[in-house]
């Protein structure tokens, strides 16, 4: 029993079942804040941890939308969520091959885990960049922006609302003796109008909107460009994605609140409407196989496989069928990309630009 699971019994008792939102949030809220959650010994592993070819695509897709800008500065370089700091000490170890960009760039965590800072400070040492922390991204200063989230919107709180007789009627966690159990509000929620199949679960990423929202406003104020990486689909859609990860197995995701990782699969369409509300242009989206292929993953492997022993060649090789394997549980297929930017940036390397109605 984890002490957040007494806490929840206490809440739920006092003031009546929560929502799944809220339990996301209070669940995520201790999670990161208490541990590192990644690699062999903790829960998931990223990309950036499979291999440093991953963040120096990256770190090179920067540099060529920062020369499509004509190389503002200051520019802020931020990741939302950044782990680590894997991803950004490839990304910036890639910037090299342009001295001028390290000059012009001011680097920015935006990053809540006291634990997690920690290594991403540690990763981060040598890069000779000068790095600042923040709890929101309302708090990175302005100017033109550059900005990278993998496997952030993912495990952002979402709403859960069940098709019903009665209408769309949110999932709340409620308890049974001592147990965990999901149930329904019983009024249904006026605002969705009326269901066209019962059974269908709609999910409804406010946090991820209201996220997107504010930094698709900035870019649209002030220039640059976000890429998004994470796992998920092109909606509209239905059905319940919760998941819950614990030592790299799935498990229930009501079993063991702080202890397990939560996340859902994350509406990209939801992500680029949200986008296009603020006046920003979405691009987008692709396979991430197809993305890291064509910023040309396969010629960077030949390259770091030359120089590699036999063992490191086939850890080369094995990372490379990992980031673009396709299938539906490959990780090449089921991460998807999207881009962001000031509606004056026409085309990001990798991604097609989408219609203005879209």
């Amino acid at each position: 029993m984890t002490a957040l699971k007494d806490t929840l019994r206490e809440t739920i008792a006092l003031e009546g079942p929560i929502t799944v939102e809220r339990y996301m949030g209070l669940c995520l809220r201790h999670y990161y804040g208490t541990r590192d959650p990644l690699g062999a010994a903790g829960d998931f592993t990223t990309a950036p941890e499979i291999s440093q070819m991953f963040g120096e695509l990256i770190g090179l897709w920067m540099l060529e939308v920062w020369n499509g800008m004509d190389r503002p500065a200051p520019c802020r370089l931020v990741e939302l969520g950044p782990g680590r700091g894997t991803l950004m000490a490839d990304l910036l170890r890639a910037t090299r091959l342009l001295p001028d960009f390290k000059t012009a760039t001011t680097v920015h965590l935006v990053e809540t885990s006291p634990s997690l800072r920690q290594r991403q400070q540690a990763a981060l040492a040598s890069s000779g960049f000068s790095v600042e922390w923040h709890d929101r991204l309302q708090d990175v200063p302005t100017g033109p922006m550059l900005l990278v989230a993998n496997e952030f919107f993912d495990a952002l709180p979402v709403r859960q609302f069940l098709a019903t007789e009665r209408g769309w009627c949110e999932r709340l966690i409620g308890l049974d003796g001592e147990r965990l159990i999901l149930g329904l509000r019983p009024e249904p929620e006026q605002a969705l109008g009326k269901p066209l199949r019962l059974g269908d679960i709609l999910e409804w990423p406010a946090a991820s909107i209201d996220i997107m929202g504010e930094l698709a406003g900035r870019l649209a104020r002030d220039g640059g460009a976000a890429l998004v990486l994470d796992y998920g689909y092109w909606g509209p859609a239905f059905g319940d994605t919760l998941q819950a990860l614990k030592h790299h197995q799935p498990v229930d995701p009501l079993e063991e609140p702080g202890d397990a990782d939560l996340t859902t699969h994350v509406d990209f369409h939801r992500l680029a409407q949200a986008a296009a509300s603020q006046g920003a242009r979405a691009h987008g989206i692709a396979a991430q196989g197809d993305f890291l292929q064509a910023l040309g993953i396969e010629a960077r492997a030949k390259a770091l496989k030359a120089r590699a022993t036999p063992l490191q060649a086939t850890d080369i090789d094995q990372a490379l069928d990992r980031l673009t394997e396709r299938g539906p549980t490959g990780m090449g297929e089921l991460f998807k990309v999207l881009a962001i930017t000031h509606e004056g940036i026409g085309a990001v390397p990798g991604l097609p630009a989408l219609p203005s109605s879209s």
